[in-house]
């Protein structure tokens, strides 16, 4: 089978987004054949593609997350048949593509109230949200968080799901319109990083005593700042790093600004066993259906127009989250 994709050939810019015909194989064992319906749009698809993260070979089709209808199975597949809806946001890189054959490991059912659409914008947004929220720090009544990117897909995310944990969330945005957005979504208080010194106002908010983690997907800019919104023993998770990558540091530091941890998660690690990739979308898709998270798709672009999307994506002219319409 024939279909269109965009492919990359080789690192770069947008412009090396290429859309292409390319060749779709029956699927093999343990594989199944999924028409995409939708396609999520993540920051972490520019890294590989500029070569900051390398790919596993060029050319290669991008994307990890997207929805859709499974139209083939391959032998030994059980749990999904043709017409199943489903979802995946981990695996091999594919998802910028009409059709794919994909592992079924990786899929997860779409219960019946979550369409192709939500799942697509919410998958690995939403996963991502829920490991670091009850897995990488357990979020408890009475904590107060700081979110850098409050107003992004994963911010907007958490600033919901820990305002129904019972945290007070403290959000860092770069505008007004994403500030306001940000109050929508559950964030108590919202500093403006461009006009505000943010570690002095975090400060501030907690009485002196800082924060017991923060969430960082900004990177470089704001990655030292975030140290000293800790309170001791308090643990930063640098999960991202939008303005470029965190500059290698003395790790004394960790111990003289007050024996402070340091993660960096991946979502891979995370979901790596089939059943917690399970138990976390039966979570998002619950937390969905609940009305306890909404996932609002704010921007779509025809598959097509691939290079566009990372450009709107990268020069922050987006907010929540975004889709790739084949």
């Amino acid at each position: 089978m024939n279909s269109m994709a965009i492919r990359v050939h080789e690192n770069g810019g947008p412009e090396v987004l290429k859309w292409e015909e390319v060749s779709v194989p029956d699927p093999g064992a343990g594989e199944v054949l999924v028409r995409h319906r939708a396609i999520g749009l993540n920051f972490v698809e520019i890294y590989f593609r500029m070569g900051l993260y390398p790919p596993p070979h060029l050319p290669y089709v991008p994307g990890t997350e997207a929805a859709g209808v499974v139209e083939a199975v391959g032998p030994g597949v059980s749990e999904f048949r043709v017409g199943d809806r489903v979802a995946y946001c981990t695996g091999p890189f594919g998802a910028y593509s009409e059709v794919r054959v994909i592992p079924a490991k990786f899929l997860v059912p779409l219960p019946e109230g979550i369409d192709e659409f939500t799942a697509a914008a919410s998958m690995l947004k939403g996963l991502t949200a829920h490991y670091l929220l009850h897995s990488t720090y357990q979020v408890k009544p009475g904590d107060s968080i700081l979110v850098h990117a409050a107003a992004g897909g994963v911010g907007l995310l958490l600033c919901q799901w820990a305002k129904h944990l019972g945290a007070t969330v403290i959000g860092t945005v770069g505008s007004e319109e994403k500030a306001r957005l940000a109050a929508q979504y559950g964030c108590d208080h919202i500093i403006l990083y461009h006009k505000q010194d943010f570690v002095s106002r975090v400060r501030e908010l907690t009485g002196g005593k800082g924060v017991p983690v923060v969430y960082d997907s900004v990177g470089r800019a704001t990655f030292m700042g975030s140290l000293d919104c800790l309170r001791p023993r308090g643990l930063m998770v640098s999960f991202g790093q939008a303005s470029g990558a965190v500059e290698p540091f003395n790790v004394g530091l960790l111990s003289a600004k007050g024996s402070l941890y340091l993660t960096r998660p991946t979502l891979a690690t995370y979901a790596a066993e089939r059943e917690e990739l399970l138990g976390r979308a039966r979570a998002l898709f619950d937390a969905l259906s609940r009305g306890i998270v909404r996932c609002e798709v704010r921007q779509r672009f025809p598959l097509r127009d691939a290079a566009e999307a990372h450009r709107a994506l990268a020069s922050r002219r987006t907010t929540g989250s975004s889709l790739l319409i084949p």
